[in-house]
Order: C-alpha cells, then sequence, then structure tokens
C-alpha cells in the first residue's frame, strides 16, 4: 500500500522569522493562535506575517470558544484561510463560518477509537485534529487513532524525537506541533523545526 502523504503545520507562531523558517523548511501549514494563549499573536501582527509569505502555504486560524462574530472578523482582517475550532464549539457553529475547518476533538484518558468516532459524527468539517491537551504538550496512545476513515491530524507532545513513529503508527493526514518546536513559549527552534519536518518525511 501507498505511503500517506502527511502534511504539516507549525503552529503557535508569533513572528516573520520562524514563519519563513517553517516555511522554507517544508511545512505544509503555519498556524497562528488567536485564542487566549501563552503563542496568542495579534490579528494586525498576524495579517503583517501573512502578507510576507510565498504563495501555496496554507494559513490556519486558531480559536477557541469564541464569538462567531470575532472569529469572522479575524478571518477578514488576517487572510486566513482555514480555521481551526479548539473549543466546544457545535456543529451548527462550524456551519456559519465560510471556510474549512479543523475542529479538535479532545482525548480523554481511556478513551478508546470508538469514543473518538463517536464525538466527530455530529460534524462536517474538513477535518479533525486529535489533541488531549490545549497546547500543553500532552501526547495518548496513538494505537486508537489508527485506520479512522476521516481526514485526522494529530497533535498533543509531538517532538523531533517521536514524531516519525507517531506517523507510522497512525499514517495520519497531518501533524501539528508547537512547543515540540520551541526555545519558550512563542520562539521556535530553526533546528528542530528542519529536524521535525524531515522525520516526518
Amino acid at each position: 500500500m501507498r505511503k500517506k502523504y502527511t502534511r504539516i503545520k507549525i503552529c503557535g507562531l508569533t513572528n516573520l522569522n520562524d514563519t519563513l523558517v517553517a516555511v522554507h523548511s517544508g511545512a505544509d501549514a503555519v498556524g497562528f493562535i488567536f485564542a487566549p494563549s501563552r503563542r496568542r499573536i495579534d490579528p494586525e501582527n498576524a495579517q503583517y506575517i501573512i502578507q510576507k509569505l510565498p504563495p501555496f502555504v496554507s494559513v490556519v486560524g486558531v480559536f477557541m470558544n469564541q464569538s462567531l462574530d470575532e472569529v469572522k472578523e479575524i478571518m477578514d482582517l488576517t487572510g486566513v484561510e482555514v480555521v481551526q475550532l479548539h473549543g466546544g464549539e457545535s456543529p451548527e457553529f462550524c456551519e456559519k463560518i465560510p471556510k474549512r475547518i479543523i475542529k479538535r476533538i479532545p482525548i480523554h484518558q481511556g478513551d478508546a477509537q470508538e469514543n473518538l468516532i463517536e464525538r466527530m459524527k455530529p460534524y462536517t468539517v474538513s477535518a479533525f485534529i486529535l489533541d488531549p491537551g490545549a497546547g500543553d504538550g500532552q501526547t495518548f496512545d496513538w494505537e486508537i487513532a489508527k485506520s479512522i476513515e476521516q481526514p485526522i491530524i494529530l497533535a498533543g507532545g509531538l517532538t523531533t524525537e517521536n514524531v516519525k513513529q507517531a506517523v507510522h503508527i497512525v499514517q495520519p493526514d497531518g501533524v501539528d506541533v508547537s512547543s515540540g518546536v520551541e526555545i519558550r513559549p512563542g520562539d521556535k527552534d530553526p533546528r528542530k523545526i528542519k529536524q521535525f519536518i524531515q522525520e516526518v518525511r
């Protein structure tokens, strides 16, 4: 069977230099967090960075339990192309956003694959991101994510040391990393970004 191409998103970017390092190292997508976070970026700053990006890079905006008006306002200002919803947003909320949606599915201790699939069922979105935490670097048992038919993005505690194994087990459509390639929250390590992408590829 042909190996699935796993796309890579570098998330929690806060400055132009780190963003360009991610892009030029081969990242398929870059992520900007507009929800309360140690990695939150002002929409105006994100707009400036996004305008400097080369073509063919997906730009993702991350939101969490924010109002529809706020999400749309930031989308319009910055030009983000994909909206990642990381909170308890309803299927109806997702349907009101005129962009591709990535919806986070939380992972709880003791979950089986059936639990994840049940949480996905109400949603019609472009992809689901499986993440046990909210940017705090928690991992989970990747075996429960194997062979899920929906488009899956793997997140949570991925690093240069473990991402190759995670991709081998799950064969996800994408992987999403933030803290695993950082020097400190919001500041990325160029060497870790390059190594992370090499490990996935």
